[in-house]
């Protein structure tokens, strides 16, 4: 396949690792398009109930996922995209690897996963912690009661409170329930840097992830041992015994493609890999952005909010500021929502009425559709509701994985279609909170860009989220963000002599668009939503900052009755 003036075409693929599927992204370097895409639905999806083999229901919170899942993913969607797009292996020049985060699996020195081990196979602690595992809560308490008193600490990094999401709670808390696996595991490693092994043959640890996610950073490294013994004298070696390996940036190439992965994928071998990177991370350059003041929210299950600065600023209730952690010469900067688009769904699938599933049958449109336009004719504030957006906890910026999620103002009256809105509503509240604390500690947020499935199905939840911030939105003209930003770093990881990029602003130039579309904030709007989002406030605070901890309460009451049902 030949480019303009009778060149050679290059390519690079980009892979996802979502929540529930991978894909891949198969991309011109010169213009970004996209000439095919193809999607693997994990064969165990998410393991929250019990591990595919059988066996006793899982802790609450567990939420596991099967390596084997992220192999077969690269074997199915690499073939079928070359396949569709009729493009040679040989014109591949890169493969960039996105994966959620912090997503972590114990193996040994080899790279084989314990779960693949008869005896560690029955054992969920062996199994892959995905992002959304929220059962170290303790463990995470406990560190940021030691954290807070340590000299030098790092908490203001990570806005003051450390979450369950990360790989410190979860690697302790395999230590306190299995340490048998903790000491059978001779690497503890995200699951990206997994993969990129796998394909290149080279162990790394990318600075995205050990940065937001592990403590790391650019100019201090890990924290001391004697942090770690302090936690838990077993921990003491965690950094030299578990975590070993050479920390890359975003857009370094790793190595080669292996000749057996190869072989697989119908590529080349030496083939560039480049470093692992967090998925939503992956999506900034897509949307274009490579500069402060844009602030992109990656909207999924869960929502991440990225921004850059030239300074690094200490931001409450944020997920960490990581130098160079998103863009090369930028303080990158994470918050997050950690339930959206799963609101969304536990909504549709356990609470409307089969009055409604009927009428979306008779006229020929999904559920979500239905209660999309329904929710469309109500007007701010019409509905009388007010909602919690806490259904899998808070990530910022409480950080506070043991809240709930709350809904105020029902009565008899209350439709459906009012509750879908209100949650519409909550979670664009969640996001106006978070902007605000970043404005609050002097980073600019001007305007939003958003990628991700949401925005491409919900034209409603889009303006109100413009209605809610007061703020313009702009949209990615890419559907795969994710993989398409990672496939730009796989182009950066190249190089610029065989077609690729030598700096990822570069490549974001020629590769990432735009859609024409763009959600301008209703000012009649903004100001009631205003008036309601004082009342989030006050609910958000009351629950969220202790003044009422019925939420925990009731959460622990669960844990002690869902024991005794076990036992």
């Amino acid at each position: 396949m030949e480019g303009k003036g009778g060149a050679m075409a290059r390519y690079t693929i980009g892979v996802d690792f979502g929540t529930r599927s991978g894909r891949a992204v198969l991309v011109d370097v010169s213009n970004g398009r996209e000439l095919a895409t193809a999607v693997y639905e994990y064969a165990h999806g998410v393991i929250d109930q019990v591990l595919p083999h059988g066996g006793p229901p899982l802790p609450p919170e567990f939420a596991l996922q099967d390596p084997k899942d992220y192999l077969r993913t690269m074997e199915t969607t690499i073939p079928a995209v070359l396949k569709e797009a009729g493009v040679d292996g040989a014109a591949v020049i890169g493969i960039g690897v996105d994966c959620t985060s912090c997503t972590i699996l114990p193996t040994f020195k080899d790279g084989r996963p314990l779960c693949c081990d008869e005896r560690f196979r029955d054992n969920p602690h062996a199994w892959v912690k995905l992002w959304r595992h929220h059962a170290a809560q303790p463990e995470a308490t406990a560190l940021n009661a030691v954290a807070a008193t340590w000299p030098d600490s790092f908490l203001p990094r990570y806005g003051g409170k450390l979450s369950s999401e990360g790989l410190v709670p979860k690697v302790w808390q395999i230590l306190n329930e299995a340490p048998e696996v903790y000491d059978a595991a001779e690497r503890i490693i995200e699951a990206g840097d997994w993969v990129v092994r796998q394909l290149s043959g080279v162990e790394t640890r990318n600075a995205c992830a050990a940065g937001y996610k592990a403590l790391w950073s650019k100019g201090k490294g890990f924290p001391a041992p004697e942090f770690f013994a302090r936690l838990d004298p077993r921990l003491r070696h965690l950094v030299d015994e578990k975590l070993s390996g050479m920390i890359v940036p975003a857009g370094k190439r790793v190595g080669g493609l292996t000749p057996e992965w190869a072989n697989k994928l119908g590529l080349v071998p030496g083939t560039a890999v480049a470093a692992a990177q967090i998925d939503a991370h992956a999506a900034v350059p897509a949307t274009t952005v490579v500069e402060p003041g844009k602030m992109v929210l990656v909207m999924g299950t869960s929502v991440c909010h990225m921004v850059l600065d030239t300074q690094e600023h200490f931001v409450e209730g944020i997920c960490g500021v990581v130098e160079d952690g998103i863009i090369p010469g930028f303080y990158g900067y994470e918050a997050g929502q950690a339930c959206v688009g799963d609101l969304f769904a536990w909504f549709v699938e356990n609470a409307v009425s089969g009055r409604y599933e009927r009428e979306a049958a008779e006229r020929g449109i999904s559920i979500y559709a239905l209660l999309e336009e329904k929710a469309g004719q109500l007007r701010p504030g019409e509905s009388g509701l007010l909602a919690l957006d806490w259904w899998n906890g808070n990530r910022s910026v409480l950080v506070d994985a043991d809240l709930s999620g709350l809904i105020v103002g029902y009565t008899v009256l209350t439709p459906p279609e009012a509750v879908y809105r209100a949650l519409f509503e909550g979670t664009a509240f969640g996001t106006h909170t978070i902007i605000q604390a970043f404005e609050h500690h002097g980073i600019v947020v001007d305007e939003l860009y958003v990628c991700g499935g949401l925005p491409t199905y919900s034209p409603l939840l889009m303006q109100i989220f413009a209605d809610v911030t007061g703020k313009p939105i702009k949209l990615a003209a890419s559907g795969q963000t994710s993989a398409l930003g990672a496939a730009m770093f796989a182009a950066v990881a190249a190089g610029k002599r065989i077609g690729g990029y030598n700096t990822i602003a570069e490549a974001a130039k020629r590769m990432a668009r735009l859609d024409a579309r763009v959600y301008v904030p209703d000012s009649g709007a903004h100001a009631v939503y205003e008036r309601i989002y004082q009342e989030y406030r006050r609910l958000h605070d009351y629950f969220g900052r202790g003044g009422n901890d019925c939420m925990k309460r009731l959460r622990r009451l669960r844990d002690e009755v869902q024991a005794g049902i076990r036992s």
